[in-house]
């Protein structure tokens, strides 16, 4: 019968399985000084009284309080709530617990996720970096674990993890001027920019038009945020302004399914009269009618990159320089746009 008391302790159960409190800690530590016979007889103890290893405890003990936080520019976008998730899981199986935090995209709230990473009680940070200055960042004095996420250059003091946003552009437009697209809405994108991810996406949208030997019309890039609505509206733009096209690349899913409920909403079918492709491969991708073709940034390297690199820096294992590592992306091919011939 399990113990009835509010709190069973490890001396219960070194009481009950007539081992000592070592032992028992031992067992629950997985250490392999502990005889098979013994092990079972502490598990069976651990079973019966129904005992909970107190991890808070534990981590404070070692100086440490199991959570890592993740700071990113906003909650909402699929993207980040599924970077969240592969993380998490990762994270558990180090008995650490993801806490994500909302930077809003802009320099202050990047500042202070790194700032006060230690005052939150993190074991280390992960940081989508957007806004920020590297020079500001460069100068932070932080010894906490930390890894950037992201596309602007950064200080080379910190490990990064990079998605290929050019090349994962180049292959997406790629596709579509291989397939006979010629004249391809670009939705969100900002040739005008620099390291961020809608400059990088624009550049291997341009990239894929120079190398096919396909002049780009400036009328069909539409710069807009990467909400489900935008993507509705920059195609209905484009319509109502009598702007002809044949194909959609949506710099995110998001806006690319806002494209597609506009194209349906306008008569025109996906993908015999306008192709779409996205980029990200949320997980709704692959379950729209017809599936969207979208790029894929390596999500799951990308998390075990990002759990590799910072549970080395919570470890404290030796220092190597730090690491900027670029995740290769891949085109996935749906029924958003036609095969090649």
């Amino acid at each position: 019968m399990k113990k009835t008391s509010s709190v069973v302790t490890m001396a219960d159960v070194a009481r009950f399985a007539g081992v000592s409190t070592m032992t028992v800690s031992n067992v629950i530590n997985g250490r392999p000084r502990v005889g098979p016979d013994t092990r079972q007889r502490v598990l069976a103890a651990i079973g019966e009284l129904g005992y909970q290893v107190n991890l808070a405890a534990r981590h404070l003990r070692a100086g440490r309080t199991g959570v890592v936080g993740l700071a990113v520019p906003e909650l909402e976008r699929p993207y980040f709530a599924q970077l969240a998730g592969r993380l998490a899981d990762r994270f558990e199986a180090h008995d650490l617990r993801i806490v994500t935090e909302r930077t809003g995209a802009s320099r202050e709230g990047e500042l202070d996720a790194v700032a006060f990473s230690r005052l939150r009680m993190y074991d280390g940070l992960i940081l989508s970096v957007v806004d920020i200055d590297p020079a500001e960042l460069s100068q932070l004095r932080t010894d906490a674990p930390v890894v950037m996420i992201g596309e602007r250059a950064l200080p080379s003091r910190f490990d990064h993890v990079m998605m290929d946003n050019v090349d994962g552009a180049r292959q997406a437009v790629a596709h579509l001027l291989a397939t006979g697209a010629r004249r391809i809405a670009m939705i969100g994108g900002d040739p005008a920019g620099t390291a961020t991810m809608p400059a990088l996406r624009a550049e291997g949208y341009a990239l894929a038009h120079r190398e096919a030997g396909v002049p780009v019309d400036p009328e069909l890039n539409i710069r807009c945020p990467f909400r489900l609505q935008d993507g509705y509206d920059a195609i209905r733009g484009l319509r109502d302004r009598g702007i002809g096209f044949d194909a959609v690349f949506g710099l995110t899913d998001v806006v690319a399914m806002g494209a597609i409920r506009a194209l349906a909403d306008g008569g025109l079918r996906v993908p015999d009269d306008v192709q779409v492709t996205g980029f990200d491969d949320i997980d709704e991708a692959a379950y729209l009618v017809p599936a969207l073709s979208t790029v894929n940034p390596g999500h799951d390297a990308m998390a075990e990159a990002i759990t590799s690199l910072l549970i080395a820096q919570i470890n404290g294992s030796p220092r190597k320089e730090p690491q900027e590592l670029v995740v290769p992306a891949q085109l996935m091919i749906r029924g958003t746009t036609k095969p090649l011939a």
